[in-house]
């Protein structure tokens, strides 16, 4: 895990029983933003930087395991479109990023 994130790992628990894996130290160590993670309003509360990856975290197991078929499918439309991000005015502005 920690060779695909390039460091220490963080993992930041989202619903459903999944686990984002990424590095603990990306912003610190100044990696590129990847992608927002938002609220159920849509709402950005944090940022992703560098590469990760999700995995199954069911709450009455201790290690990580596979997404689901359901799962996969939900994520994939989550995280298919790339970000890009910015500041303006003091704020972080993100837009998708249209691809082909």
């Amino acid at each position: 895990m920690q060779n695909i994130v390039g460091g220490l790992i963080q993992p930041i628990y989202l619903d459903d029983s999944v686990a984002l894996i990424c590095n603990d130290e990306g912003k610190l160590m100044n990696l590129t933003a990847n992608r927002g993670l938002r609220n159920s309003d849509g709402q950005i509360y944090d940022i992703v930087c560098g590469t990760f990856f999700l995995c199954g975290a069911p709450p009455d197991c201790d290690h990580f395991t596979s997404l689901t078929p359901e799962q996969i499918e939900r994520y994939r439309k989550q995280f298919y479109t790339p970000e890009m991000f910015w500041g303006m005015d003091g704020r972080i502005v993100c837009l998708p990023l249209e691809t082909d």
